[in-house]
């Protein structure tokens, strides 16, 4: 295992150092299949002698390769859209103007969709290839075929040409959406049998003609009105919709491509749901799966809600159910974005005919808004090209939520509440529903009471992919109403339930996905039935050889608890799988059942922000000045008296979630108005925001009060960055070893506290080697795997055993002793996110993150970046820092990159510092003032390597004035750094180390 950015230059220097036989490019998505065309066409491969796996490289390049793709099908008489592939802006003028606007837009060699778009007129399209050649090689410009439906085959075939069609899917959107921003139904529901059959043979005769080996994905476009098709493109690789498709079917395709590209046979593989049969089955589903991304939009200033072609989510959840609508409405429920189901939400909307016309995130409830006012289903078919059936299917739950509205609980007839429960409505979602009729009074609990003296609950189900033919024996379980008897049967001894993390969001990734599998792998070799609740079908935890049951289905307080009166388990566990099922410990332990670990009652004043600040007082721990919010006009006192600016805090929140800094009265009282509306149910606090100083943090385990693994990191970026945001380091290089032990003693005093018996992170504030406290999160933390794999000791390991009452051994490494040094990174998704300003805060941005380790602290930092999608500069910098303070602060660094020959070029007041200061730059115009050279142009003919714009940490970002030069390094592809401590250390590393000079060693090396 290296952790190393995934290029060409690192890969080789790998196959260099373990001189392997064979590489396999198809299992890490566009990235690896880039870097591995890369060395193929570089000749590493071949100097090295290491055979591609699988798919043959030609193979892969005709799928990528637009105009190769569209050429080869051709042959074999497959109908492709008519296009044209070009590698510049003027042919692309001249073959939009051919085929006729408007017309798509499809980038090669590109992930999710990056570069691509439905154009309708000449300067958009010539402000698209601008930005997008900047990223792709090529562009096909083809005949758009908006509207049409868009189908998807899981393909797999072996070396001897046996060939299946795994699974199929539908998309609930139309073509002109991205797969990955639609929702996604498996089966199809909406083909006939002409049609399914159809796609299939074709499907079939296209893998077969490009010789594919292993696992692919084929979309394709069917028009609505007839049976004319069109094929999209083929992924030769695993794709998000391979890990939909094996987690919507049961059948392990990673697994089975990975054994074809050894050479096995389909009919030599076993078939995992049966156990008896082969691999060489198409699976019969009797459910259906629902897929619905998850988005972030409203995390980001100015950032476009229209969603397209090009990829916007952050993550996916997947519903199972017996009928579209019980899976529609418990995959909306399982996106954790405060919504009930179809219905029963409260969100309107303004300008209703827009909303479903054109997509956004929330178009699936502007929909069910418009059936609900009574708009025709035609009407809405026409503007949004939803098919027919799937608008029937949600009118179904309208009509019922009428019914159910007309009624009380008290009155309501069980025909009624059955047929509720078996078109996906939670118990909460009823309770809105009669609180928004005529029965006011009613909540989640006395529903749930009600439907279970009517013996109304839900039964198990396993993953049956045979229609029966074969008895299934998978532990793959989702919970149904549509049912009248459980498949499996319970109460087996010693087991325990863990709680996974729900879907991939901002704050929430896989890191969490590593703390739920190493504590079932924990729980697993102490002897205990482990039992899986998650539904990402992303996700290690949601593979069913990873515990002993997997239900995959809702984390909410009704399933959980539906489950748990099932089993009968020991316990939950709440601490790894983040603030979702933290969030439940409360409530779990207070309906009765057991929460494993830490008492959900320490969680609780951990979590809410007032209980927090109250205990830190009373043990005498320094923290922020702060005050609990009761009125604006005492928060505005209180804000007055602290000193501007001051930080609102809500409660019970992930990843900052309407936390902001406040730099004057009138943005304080919108923040809590935001906050409030928020989180009504917890109180918000404010706190005095403490400017120029670092964070650190401590990841621990406790085990009954006493800590037994520790670790300290700290943030390169001064506070004000979001932790998720910031680049941490471990061991610390700048802390003093005088905080180090403070450190340890205020979370000693917080572990025995709060008995804390399980994982824990605190953050702290540290100026001039004094500390404040930020927060303590009584789970698993986002860095914690982080320091597992620097440190070399699994955090998660100790802290289960810690939770089940086990004897622990400490830890074998003391992490200031480290003989290497880790770097974290985050990684921002700006570039896809239009208009949003790419500049890091108190709430967080980024979608995901790297680590790397290295001998010293550059070594490490450099590749960390490097594998972020940054660049060593080669030889122009553009260069503009607000403020005369954060200039003076970055000038050494500046001085050293004009003496190791770099151009720089600053904006006016940036130029003259440097200038006043002996440093060489030129001086560069910004768009508005008309001038060459313009910062613009610059942009777009490629003469920026690097850009460094920091805006003042003192003012609100919403006013900077440097937001239109931001964004344009972000669209044209620019490396941007908008961090004045980043910045230093990125420039203080590229004139240190070149990147022939940083280390190529294992994980197993530096950790032995």
């Amino acid at each position: 295992m290296y952790f190393l950015p995934v290029t060409p230059h690192f890969v080789e220097e790998v196959i260099k150092k373990e001189n392997p036989d064979a590489i396999a490019l198809s299992f890490g998505g566009q990235t690896a299949l880039n870097c591995g065309l890369s060395l193929e066409k570089s000749g590493v491969l071949q100097k090295y002698g290491v055979k591609p796996l699988g798919t043959p490289v030609r193979s892969i390049e005709l799928t990528e390769d637009r105009e190769l793709f569209n050429i080869e099908l051709r042959k074999i008489n497959v109908n492709v859209p008519k296009s044209i592939a070009v590698t510049s802006s003027k042919p692309a003028l001249a073959a939009a103007k051919r085929i006729g606007y408007p017309v798509m837009v499809r980038a090669g060699f590109a992930l999710g969709g990056k570069g691509s778009g439905i154009v309708k007129s000449e300067p958009e399209l010539k402000d698209l290839c601008q930005k997008a050649f900047k990223t792709v090689p090529q562009l096909l410009i083809e005949e758009c075929l908006a509207g049409w439906k868009e189908i998807e085959y899981e393909v797999v075939r072996d070396a001897h040409d046996n060939c299946i069609t795994v699974c199929n899917m539908e998309n609930f959107d139309p073509l002109g959406i991205h797969t990955g921003e639609s929702i996604v139904v498996a089966p199809s529901q909406t083909l006939n049998n002409d049609e399914y059959h159809m796609l299939r043979e074709i499907s079939i005769k296209v893998i077969r003609h490009l010789r594919i080996i292993g696992e692919c994905n084929i979309q394709y476009a069917l028009d609505p009105k007839s049976k004319e098709y069109r094929v999209i493109e083929v992924n030769a690789r695993l794709s998000r919709s391979s890990a939909l498709a094996s987690k919507a079917t049961g059948y392990p395709l990673a697994f089975v491509a990975a054994k074809l590209g050894l050479g096995y046979s389909l009919l030599e593989l076993q078939n995992s749901i049966t156990k008896v049969t082969k691999a060489a089955f198409e699976p019969a589903l009797d459910y259906v799966v629902v897929k619905i991304p998850r988005w972030d939009l409203q995390k980001f200033r100015n950032v476009s809600q229209r969603i397209g072609s090009e990829m916007k989510s952050v993550g996916e959840v997947m519903a199972i159910g017996r009928t579209f609508e019980e899976a529609l409405q418990k995959a909306i429920r399982m996106l954790h974005i405060g919504m009930y189901g179809v219905v029963g939400n409260k969100v309107y909307f303004t300008k209703l005919a827009h909303e479903v016309r054109y997509p956004t995130d929330k178009r699936i409830f502007a929909v069910a808004e418009a059936i609900e006012k009574g708009v025709s289903l035609n009407k809405i078919f026409n503007a949004s090209k939803i098919d027919r059936w799937f608008l029937q299917r949600i009118k179904n739950i309208i009509e019922t939520k009428k019914e159910i509205a007309a009624s009380t609980l008290e009155g309501m007839a069980p025909e009624l509440l059955l047929r509720a429960k078996k078109q996906g409505y939670s118990d909460k979602q009823i309770s809105m529903v009669l609180e928004g009729g005529k029965d006011a009074k009613i909540d989640e609990q006395a529903v749930r009471e009600k439907r279970k003296s009517l013996q109304i609950t839900p039964f198990v189900k396993q993953i049956d992919t045979l229609a029966a033919e074969y008895p299934a024996k998978t532990n793959y379980l989702y919970l149904t109403y549509n049912a009248s008897s459980h498949d499996i049967t319970f109460g087996e001894e010693n087991s325990v339930i863990m709680l996974g993390s729900g879907a991939y969001k901002i704050g929430s990734s896989v890191e969490f996905d590593y703390c739920c599998v190493s504590g079932v792998k924990t729980l697993r070799s102490l002897g205990y039935n482990t039992i899986m609740v998650n539904y990402n079908p992303e996700t290690v935890s949601t593979d069913y050889d990873e515990c002993d049951k997997l239900y995959f289905d809702e984390l909410s307080f009704e399933t959980v608890s539906d489950i748990y009166e099932l089993e009968q388990p020991l316990g939950l566990i709440v601490s790894m799988g983040g603030q979702i099922p933290n969030n439940l410990a409360l409530k779990c332990h207070n309906a009765g059942l057991k929460v494993l670990g830490t008492s959900p009652l320490s969680i609780d004043k951990a979590e809410d922000r007032h209980k927090f600040s109250s205990l830190c007082d009373t043990l005498g721990i320094p923290q922020p000045e702060w005050k609990e919010l009761t009125t604006m006009e005492r928060a505005k006192e209180f804000a007055d008296s602290a000193g501007y600016p001051v930080l609102v805090r809500p409660s019970y929140v992930l990843s900052g979630q309407a936390m902001a800094v406040a730099f004057n009265g009138r943005e304080l009282g919108q923040y809590l108005e935001n906050a409030t509306s928020l989180s009504k149910e917890f109180p918000v606090v404010i706190s005095k925001f403490i400017l120029n100083c670092r964070e650190v943090e401590i990841d621990a385990v406790a085990d009954k009060g006493n800590i037994t693994a520790l670790a300290v990191t700290e943030h390169i970026e001064n506070a004000g960055v979001h932790s998720g945001d910031a680049t941490m380091v471990l061991p610390p290089q700048k802390t003093y070893l005088e905080t180090v032990r403070k450190m340890k003693m205020i979370a000693s005093s917080l572990a025995k506290e709060l008995g804390i018996c399980g994982p824990f992170n605190i953050q702290f504030l540290a100026k001039n080697n004094e500390l404040k406290v930020i927060e303590c999160n009584l789970r698993a933390s986002r860095s914690m795997p982080f320091v597992s794999k620097v440190t070399g000791t699994n955090f998660l390991d100790i802290a289960t055993k810690a939770i089940m009452g086990k004897k622990i051994e400490c830890g074998k490494h003391n992490f200031l002793e480290l003989d290497h040094v880790g770097v974290k990174a985050p990684q921002f998704s700006f570039s896809r996110l239009k208009g949003a300003d790419p500049v890091s805060g108190v709430e967080m941005a980024s979608t995901g993150e790297v680590a790397c380790i290295g001998s010293d602290f550059e070594d490490a930092f450099l590749k960390a970046l490097l594998s972020t999608g940054y660049n060593i500069p080669q030889k122009s910098i553009l260069v503009s820092i607000t403020g005369d303070s954060a200039k003076e602060k970055m000038l050494p660094e500046l001085s050293g990159l004009c003496a190791a020959g770099y151009i720089i070029y600053a904006t006016e007041h940036t130029c003259q510092f440097l200038q006043e200061n002996r440093v060489r730059c030129k001086m560069i115009y910004k768009m508005h003032e008309n001038k060459k050279p313009n910062v613009l142009g610059l942009f777009q003919k490629g003469k920026i390597d690097l850009a460094i714009i920091v805006p003042d940490p003192f003012q609100q970002i919403a006013t900077d004035p440097k937001y239109d030069v931001r964004r344009f390094a972000i669209d044209y592809n620019v490396p941007l750094i908008t961090n004045l401590q980043i910045a230093s250390a990125f420039v203080r590393a590229i004139t240190k180390k070149k990147i022939t000079e940083l280390e190529i060693m294992p994980w197993s090396e530096y950790v032995k």
